[in-house]
């Protein structure tokens, strides 16, 4: 890399930094080409991104945003998993390293809170925004169909007494 593509890279990286919720640094512990796609593709599919970095240029984008305290975390074959939803990269790398013991999670932040493996793990537990929206939408449909439902039994116990007496009457 010439000088001018690392610092399109530190300022790339810089802006996703600016921009994210979470950041996941894994460990490469020699995946193969495969399962590095394979995981892009679940992270893509998530809504978020796993990216192969330098860690002396991912340690320059860090300063000045949030991101500053995972300098410490940025040693050896590292890969940074970012996200606007503070929940779906560390899902998906969390399920990955699952079924993958190529790859090792070292630890992320969020914002300014750095967050060691646990954290990541407890993090992917959590539902995610959408899951979270999806909840709220129900509790707050809930009340008024169960009103819908009230409203309408009384009506419909009137008609099936008038309905039996009718058939009372003519029988």
């Amino acid at each position: 890399m010439d000088r001018t593509q690392k610092a399109d890279a530190v300022a790339e990286l810089n802006r996703t930094f600016n921009e994210v919720g979470v950041v996941v640094v894994t460990r490469n512990l020699g995946m193969t080409v495969k399962q590095s796609t394979d995981l892009r593709n679940k992270m893509r599919a998530a809504g978020a991104t796993y990216k192969v970095s330098k860690n002396k240029l991912a340690k320059i984008a860090t300063q000045g945003t949030d991101y500053a305290v995972l300098a410490d975390l940025l040693t050896g074959p590292t890969a940074l998993s970012t996200s606007v939803d503070p929940v779906a990269a560390a899902k998906v790398v969390s399920d990955f390293a699952k079924t993958n013991d190529k790859l090792e999670i070292v630890g992320g932040a969020m914002g300014n809170v750095l967050l060691d493996a646990a954290g990541v793990q407890a993090l992917a537990s959590l539902p995610s925004l959408d899951e979270l929206r999806g909840k709220l939408v129900g509790l707050i449909a809930a009340p008024a169909t169960k009103l819908a439902t009230i409203t309408q039994a009384p009506a419909a116990q009137i008609a099936r007494v008038l309905a039996a007496y009718s058939e009372k009457q003519a029988a």
